[in-house]
C-alpha cells in the first residue's frame, strides 16, 4: 500500500535507516588492495546519493505543499467530512486493503536481500592504462598542450610534473592569452575527473566553495599569488596594489627614486606608456595619483592598452574580470594538486623509473601487473602481514625492516612553514625544503625560499632572519650605484660605479 503518503514516509525512514547500516558495514571492512578501497569508496558514494536522494523526498513530503499529508490525517482521524467516524474510515481501508491484496496474489518480498546486494557490487570505474587504477596521472596530453603554449623552453615530462602544481609562477602577461585559459580549463577538468573517481568521499563542491570564498578575500586585498598587482575597485589597477605607494612619495623627484623598473611595470599594469626616461615614467606615474585613469588625456595610454573604449577612456572591466577568472581557476588547480600531492609524487618516481627501462623489461612488468590485477581478492590469504607499520615500496610490499632503520623512517620531522604536516625520516625532511608545499609556505609569509633558510621550520624564526638579512643587505631601498645601468659602444653592461671609475681612468 505505497500509494499512501503516510505509507511512503515509513517505507522512505526505513530505507534510509537500512542504507546507513549498510555503510557502517561496509567502512567496518579494511580494503586488501588499492583496487579493493577504490571499489568501497564508489559502492559508499552511491549509498550516500541514494540516501540524499530518499531524504529530499522525505523533506518535500513533510513540507506538505499541496496539503494532502494533511488531509490523509485527517481522513484517519475521521475529519474527512459529515457522518464518518474514525471506525467507518477504519473499516473502509480495510475493506481496500483486502481488495487490493486479492487482485494481487503474491506474497510479501523481504527486500532484504536487495539490500545485501548493494555490498556485492563492483562499481565500473574507468582508468587509462597510464592511470594504472588510479595510482598515477595521466597527463601527457596536457603537457604537450603546455609545450605548445611555448612559456618556456622545451622541458621533460617529470619536470613538467614537479612545476604543474605552480601555475603562479607563469609570468603574467603570458596569462591572459587564450590559449592559456583553455589549458588552465582543460587541466582542472582533468584533476577534478581523477579526483572524483579515485577520491569519492569528498565533498568537492564544499571544498570548493571554501577555496573561492578565501579566493575573493585574497582578491580583495590583492594578495592572489601571481596577481599581486591587480586591482579589483573601479575595474581599474590602482597603483597602490601594484608595487608602490603614492601617497608616500609627495614629488616626482621622490617617485623616481623607486627605480626605472618597478615604474615600468606599474605603468605596464594600468595600461600607460612605459618608454621614456625615468622622470618621464615618474611623471605619468604621479598623475594617478590624484587624477582617475578614465579622465587622464588618452596620449598618456599605450595603443595596445585592451581596456580602452570608443569614448577614450580606459576602465577595463572585462579583463579584471578575465584575470580574475584565470586566478580562481589557478586556486582551484593547486588545491586539487595539494589534495594530490602523493599521487603526483608517485607518478614522478614511475616514470622516471620507466625511463631506466628496457622495452623488453617495460613488456614484462606490464604484464605482470596485469596478472596481478586480476588476481587481487578479499581472501586472508592474499592479506599483507605488516604487523610493525612499515611504510610500502613501490611494489605495494613492506619495505625491509633494516632499511627502515636505515633511513630512520621511524623518526617525526614537524614544519610549522608547512602547515605543521609531518615528514618521516631525516631524508624526506630535508627534501621537502625544495618541495612545493614548503615554497607555498614561504610564499604566503612573502619570504624567498633560500639556502639561507634551510632547517627553518619555525614561522616565527624564518620571520626574524628574514628581518635581520634586509637589515643586513638594505633591500628597501634602491641603490643606483649597483642597479643602475650603463652601457659602452662595444655594447659591453656596467653599472654605475664601474662604469664612472673606468671613465675616470681613461678605459671608456
Amino acid at each position: 500500500m505505497s500509494s499512501t503518503l503516510l505509507e511512503q514516509t515509513r517505507a522512505a525512514h526505513e530505507e534510509v535507516e537500512r542504507l546507513e547500516r549498510l555503510v557502517v558495514r561496509d567502512l567496518q571492512t579494511d580494503p586488501a588492495s588499492n583496487r579493493d578501497r577504490l571499489h568501497q569508496s564508489h559502492r559508499v558514494r552511491h549509498l550516500i546519493d541514494r540516501i540524499s536522494a530518499t531524504t529530499t523526498k522525505l523533506v518535500e513530503i513533510y513540507e506538505d505543499r499541496d496539503s494532502a499529508r494533511k488531509d490523509e490525517i485527517a481522513v484517519l482521524g475521521g475529519q474527512a467530512g459529515p457522518g464518518t467516524t474514525v471506525f467507518s474510515v477504519f473499516y473502509d481501508r480495510l475493506k481496500e486493503i483486502r481488495d487490493y491484496h486479492r487482485r494481487h496474489q503474491a506474497w510479501v518480498v523481504n527486500d532484504e536481500d536487495e539490500f545485501e546486494q548493494l555490498l556485492q557490487e563492483e562499481p565500473q570505474i574507468e582508468f587509462s592504462g597510464e592511470e594504472g587504477s588510479g595510482r598515477y596521472l595521466d597527463l601527457h596530453e596536457l603537457y604537450n598542450h603546455y609545450i605548445n603554449l611555448k612559456f618556456e623552453d622545451p622541458i621533460e615530462y617529470s619536470a613538467y610534473l614537479d612545476g604543474f602544481p605552480q601555475v603562479h609562477k607563469i609570468p603574467r602577461k603570458k596569462k591572459l592569452a587564450r590559449k592559456y585559459k583553455e589549458y588552465l580549463g582543460k587541466l582542472l577538468e582533468y584533476l577534478v575527473y581523477f579526483f572524483e573517481r579515485t577520491e569519492p568521499l569528498q565533498d568537492l563542491d564544499r571544498m570548493f566553495s571554501k577555496v573561492t570564498a578565501e579566493f575573493e578575500e585574497e582578491w580583495a586585498n590583492g594578495k592572489v599569488l601571481g596577481w599581486e598587482r591587480e586591482g579589483q575597485e573601479n575595474g581599474h589597477v590602482p597603483a597602490q596594489n601594484i608595487m608602490i605607494d603614492l601617497d608616500d612619495y609627495s614629488t616626482i623627484e621622490d617617485l623616481m627614486s623607486v627605480g626605472p623598473e618597478n615604474l615600468k611595470e606599474a605603468l605596464a599594469a594600468l595600461g600607460l606608456k612605459t618608454g621614456g626616461t625615468v622622470q618621464q615614467r615618474a611623471e605619468r606615474l604621479f598623475l594617478t595619483k590624484h587624477t582617475p585613469l578614465e579622465k587622464l588625456d588618452r596620449k598618456h595610454f599605450a595603443k595596445n592598452s585592451r581596456g580602452s573604449e570608443q569614448n577614450g577612456t580606459v576602465a577595463a572591466p572585462e579583463q579584471a574580470e578575465g584575470s580574475k577568472e584565470i586566478a580562481l581557476m589557478e586556486a582551484k588547480i593547486e588545491k586539487l594538486c595539494e589534495m594530490l600531492q602523493e599521487t603526483i609524487l608517485r607518478t614522478k618516481e614511475n616514470i622516471e623509473k620507466k625511463q631506466a627501462l628496457t622495452f623488453e623489461e617495460m613488456e614484462a612488468e606490464r604484464e605482470e601487473e596485469e596478472v596481478q590485477a586480476d588476481t587481487e581478492s578479499d581472501d586472508e590469504e592474499q592479506q599483507i602481514y605488516n604487523p610493525l607499520k612499515l611504510p610500502m615500496g613501490w611494489d605495494g610490499k613492506p619495505i625491509p625492516y633494516w632499511l627502515y632503520k636505515l633511513h630512520g623512517l621511524g623518526q617525526e620531522f614537524k614544519c610549522e612553514i608547512c602547515g605543521t604536516h609531518s615528514y618521516w625520516g631525516r631524508r624526506a625532511y630535508e627534501r621537502h625544503f625544495k618541495e612545493w608545499r614548503h615554497q607555498h609556505g614561504m610564499r604566503r609569509l612573502g619570504i624567498p625560499n633560500t639556502k639561507n633558510f634551510n632547517e627553518i621550520t619555525s614561522i616565527e624564526e624564518a620571520k626574524q632572519l628574514w628581518e635581520r638579512i634586509q637589515e643586513r643587505q638594505g633591500v628597501n631601498k634602491w641603490r643606483p650605484d649597483l642597479e643602475e645601468e650603463y652601457e659602452d659602444r662595444e655594447g659591453n653592461i656596467y653599472n654605475k660605479k664601474t662604469f664612472t671609475d673606468l671613465q675616470r681612468q681613461g678605459l671608456i
